[in-house]
């Protein structure tokens, strides 16, 4: 708030400004309030008060705020107002606190000359940005607040003059985690804390000895966390700026495609289906336009748009009919809006400033982890109390006691999971880049091995997306295509000769967006593969396709919507006459017509040719062929071309687009797999039904086909039941596509969609896991996609599968292990203290084993191979816990045979020498190489190393198992380690018996793998 006072001191005000810098707002917004002035005269003694109400960018500078607030109070000021400029004041008592002198001709300085002289003054690295209610203004008006046409939207020139002014359309990211944070966060958890409390306590106690042990496993834990996590921080931002979208606009009333950085306000963006918009704007035309509005508002369903100004200021966003929103996804229709806002000022902006500085949030498998880990803590922690309590009542001293039991709750507690969890994921990812797999999030990852069923965009995916026209049927004839040429019952054609053939090759290439480039080594096409299918048939039938758009230039397109399935585009036909050309569903663009062409001329439509044009349309799309209806009219005014009545019937053509090699192997493979897999496709049922026969969709059962017509009568609880039992969507629109996977997701299934195409970007973000084509993929698709497959070949689907079953099992098979090797350690101290038997190992001991054990055996069993059977299980339930109960009952046991086997020995040891090191050696060794081997048996939770089904190696494993045998044998020869760990030597016969004692616990495990109920998936 800026508060200015004048009071009338020999004809000159004084200004006073106060407190400026409060506000923090990102906005350059001023509004002025005065008290009434009638009562105010230049003799009056009285101050009169106004009110400047100033929200401002923090970095604007002093002389940019006295400009502006000048400015505006001179627009107030009256020619016998006591108000001046600054400038004006000659009082020695003036206080000019800007520093800034503007002219006396302010009064008369022209708006531009204003906006230029404050432009100079704003600093180049954040602009403020117009601040208003711009659905309730009329789209003219805001297009004349920015100096943008309609028709021709922004210059060049302007155009830089605004990305100057107002600065590049990014979004500010939060500044990556530092190495030193990362480094001291290794310090900020609980095992840590009792670790450090521990060696407080040796130091305290005078056992340095001890307290530099200790401090070396903090160090080493935090080391190895360290280094995954900042693997995991580089994979993270590895993936940012996959995809960079472009956006088209008119500048000098040519649509351009640049860079989404080089928006800027005023820009007049061209919004055509699955344009990604690239900044806040008002639209100012629109056409059957919808948006995918959901991540902004949470809508589920696309928003059809309007142009007309809204009344209400205060309306939510999900209501602004008239606007489209930064990060949105246009769905279908077209339109124009003119941009308001970018970068940090968009809507988005705004709420990622909400946010402040973020950083990547755990997946949902390390938040698991964690949480368990903290219940390890607490209940480890009480045995730990017991086992202190047990110690001070058999007369044992409170140091020592305190520091065995903090000792042994760190040894139980597995403090590397979460550091276990993001090594494998992010490794993971690496593993799959490396297989031309792209994963965007770590937690697609996970979700990936729990997919349940896989929805497929036909087109471009299980196809090869290389369509070619291979039947026509015009003029009640069929017309084949081959090799460029055209075949009729008669023979040869020539479609020079027909009047119905060449209207039809006509209209294939005035309705259709191709561009069509001429060189000398022939023509480049640019398009969609259905539309340069159309285009290469004109090619091959002779037709001169620059002359003949010259000839009828593009007035107007109506692109596919979501409930129109056809595209129209109007064309100057003569001075006065405009010609309508159509293209899309047969059966819709056939219901529009009354006339067909017969002879050249045009002749009324009969029931019985209905019959036959719709029966021949079912006769191609069961050929397995993708079919259009095509239709022309001449009309006089250009409202017809929004009626679409009275046309003249063209013809149906046929495309083929074959299916992908191995793609219906692959789909064996998912059902192997016990993935369900499911069709979407634009395509008509019969040519629907066709391909997924041929795919075998439905596992030799009759094949289940629904077609889009019939979604709409159908509500979500209908729906939802249906999608179990369906193999094949038809006729699907964008909508569609997004509420068949939303119906299975609400059936309780892990969804995973496939799609290339801008119609399919709704669908692959709702999606539990969107699967994009990385190659003849568009940007949008790749942008929404969770997985992209870089080329294109559907069957590294499966791998990626494989991957991800792997990987959690993997993960799996290291909390096994930590958990039953830290439990054995509890259960051996806790039993032999509770039985008199004093302690087996000491504090020393205990962490040795925790250092040597556990990291790297539990880091390798992380990196296991796949499993032979692993895609012939079929997919997890994403609701069960990590570690399930089952899993608990067989960590238990395996962890107490391990206890009993060290106990076994350790009283073997004290009946041969009685209580003291000699015993607490052989226990010692005994456990450490138990754990050690236990690590063999968690390779696996069905197969047994006794079975003849051998795993594949891991030479990781090999290498933790061999470095860490190697450093445990040291600490029997190395004097210096044999005095801190205080280990005695053993003879042979006590060597045999920790062999043995270290087997027999493998030998157990395995032998009951197959009996035990928890190990069987």
């Amino acid at each position: 708030m800026i508060q200015i006072k004048h009071s009338a001191i020999k004809g000159r005000a004084r200004f006073r400004v106060s407190e400026l810098y409060r506000s923090e707002a990102l906005k350059c917004y001023i509004e002025l309030r005065l008290s009434e002035k009638s009562d105010v005269t230049r003799a009056s003694a009285n101050p009169m008060t106004g009110n400047v109400l100033v929200f401002f960018n923090s970095d604007n500078t002093p002389d940019t705020i006295a400009l502006l607030i000048e400015h505006i109070v001179a627009d107030y000021r009256e020619p016998d107002s006591p108000f001046r400029p600054a400038s004006e004041l000659q009082s020695a008592d003036t206080v000019d606190p800007w520093g800034c002198n503007p002219p006396d001709s302010r009064k008369s300085e022209s708006p531009s000359s204003f906006r230029k002289r404050l432009g100079s003054l704003l600093p180049k690295s954040i602009k403020p940005q117009p601040a208003a209610s711009w659905h309730t203004m009329p789209a003219e008006a805001v297009l004349d607040s920015f100096g943008a046409s309609a028709a021709l939207g922004l210059t060049c020139d302007s155009a830089k003059e605004q990305l100057e002014r107002y600065g590049p359309n990014v979004l500010p990211e939060s500044a990556p985690r530092s190495q030193w944070s990362m480094f001291i966060d290794q310090f900020k958890s609980l095992p840590v804390a009792l670790l450090s409390v521990a060696a407080g306590i040796s130091v305290f106690t005078g056992g340095m000895a001890d307290a530099v042990v200790i401090l070396g496993v903090v160090v080493i834990n935090a080391a190895i966390g360290y280094k995954t996590e900042s693997e995991a921080e580089r994979t993270i931002e590895s993936l940012k700026n996959l995809v960079r979208p472009s956006a088209h606009v008119v500048r000098g009333g040519l649509v351009a495609e640049i860079p989404l950085e080089e928006v800027v306000p005023g820009d007049l963006l061209a919004l055509r289906p699955g344009s990604y918009i690239p900044a806040d704007s008002r639209l100012v035309d629109a056409h059957h336009l919808s948006v995918d509005e959901s991540t902004l508002t949470g809508e589920s369903l696309p928003v059809h748009k309007a142009v007309e100004p809204l009344k209400n200021e205060n309306m939510p966003l999900a209501d602004r009919l008239n606007m489209v929103f930064m990060g949105t996804l246009v769905t279908g229709g077209q339109g124009l809006a003119v941009v308001i806002a970018t970068g940090k000022f968009t809507e988005v902006g705004r709420l990622q400033a909400l946010v402040g500085e973020a950083t990547a949030p755990d997946t949902p498998m390390e938040t698991q982890l964690a949480r368990m880990g903290n219940q390890l803590v607490f209940i480890s922690g009480a045995v730990c109390a017991l086992v202190f309590l047990i110690g001070l009542l058999r007369g044992n001293g409170f140091l020592q006691m305190l520091k065995m039991s903090i000792s042994l709750a760190v040894a139980a507690v597995p403090e590397g999971l979460p550091a276990v969890a993001t090594t494998t994921l992010a490794l993971g990812i690496r593993n799959m880049n490396g297989q031309n797999v792209l994963i965007r999030h770590l937690d697609a990852v996970e979700t990936l091995g729990a997919v349940q069923t896989i929805c497929f965009d036909k087109t471009g995916t299980v196809t090869e997306n290389r369509m070619s026209v291979r039947r026509l049927y015009v003029g009640a004839r069929c017309v084949d295509v081959a090799d460029g040429r055209f075949f009729s019952e008669q023979g040869m054609e020539n479609p020079a000769a027909s009047t119905e053939l060449l209207q039809l090759i006509n209209v294939c290439i005035l309705c259709n967006e191709t561009e069509i480039i001429e060189g000398g080594n022939g023509y480049t096409l640019e398009g969609s593969s259905t539309e340069k299918a159309l285009i290469w048939m004109a090619i091959d039938a002779g037709v001169d396709l620059t002359g003949l758009r010259k000839r009828y230039p593009l007035l107007k397109t109506n692109h596919r919507s979501e409930d129109r399935h056809f595209m129209g585009t109007l064309h100057q036909s003569g001075k006065n006459d405009r010609l309508i050309a159509l293209k899309g569903s047969p059966l819709d663009v056939l219901a529009m017509c009354d006339y067909y062409l017969e002879g050249g001329e045009r002749v009324s439509l009969t029931d019985q040719d209905l019959r036959s044009i719709e029966l021949e349309n079912e006769r191609m799309a069961a050929d397995a062929l993708r079919v259009l209806g095509f239709a022309y009219s001449i009309e006089q005014d250009d409202e017809s071309f929004d009626l679409c009545k009275g046309l003249t019937w063209l013809g149906l053509v046929g495309m083929a687009d074959p299916i992908r090699n191995g793609v219906k192997e692959l789909i064996g493979q998912f059902h192997q797999a016990g993935i369900d897999t499911v069709m979407i496709t634009g395509d008509q049922s019969p040519t629907a039904y066709a391909i997924g026969k041929e795919l075998d969709l439905s596992r030799g059962r009759p094949i289940e086909i629904l077609d889009s017509m019939h979604l709409t009568n159908i509500d979500s609880d209908a729906l939802r039941a249906l999608s179990e039992r369906v193999h094949v969507f038809a006729r699907v629109s964008p909508a569609h596509k997004l509420q068949i996977v939303q119906a299975l997701q609400q059936a309780g299934r892990v969804v995973a969609m496939t799609g290339d195409g801008i119609n399919d970007g709704p669908a692959l973000k709702a999606a539990d896991i969107g699967v994009a084509m990385g190659s003849s993929g568009t940007d949008i698709a790749r942008e929404v996609a969770d997985v992209v497959l870089e080329n294109d070949n559907l069957e590294t689907m499966i791998a990626a599968v494989s991957h991800g079953r792997t990987i959690y099992n993997n993960i799996r098979k290291s909390v096994h292990f930590l958990l039953a090797t830290n439990f054995s350690e509890i259960m051996v101290m806790f039993f032999a203290s509770t039985a008199g038997l004093g302690y087996p190992l000491t504090a020393m001991q205990l962490l040795w084993i925790n250092l040597i054990s556990d990291i790297f055996p539990g880091l390798a069993l992380a990196l296991e191979p796949p499993e032979p059977d692993v895609l012939k299980r079929p997919p997890r339930d994403p609701r069960e816990p990590i570690t399930k109960t089952s899993d608990l009952k067989r960590i238990t046991f395996e962890a107490g045979v391990m206890s009993a086997s060290a106990l076994a020995a350790y009283g073997y040891g004290i009946a041969r020498y009685g209580m003291g090191a000699r015993a607490n050696s052989i226990a010692f060794q005994s456990l450490t190489l138990a754990q050690l081997l236990h690590a063999i048996s968690c390779r696996s939770e069905k197969h047994s190393v006794f079975d003849r089904s051998v795993l594949p190696s891991n030479r990781y494993l090999n290498m933790a198992l061999g470095g860490s045998l190697g450093i445990q044998i040291l600490t029997m020869v190395v004097p210096g380690l044999r005095r801190l760990l205080g280990v005695s030597p053993v003879n042979l016969i006590d060597g045999i018996l920790i062999g043995a004692s270290a087997l027999f616990p493998l030998v157990i495990n395995e032998a009951t793998k197959n009996t035990w109920g928890g190990g069987k998936r």
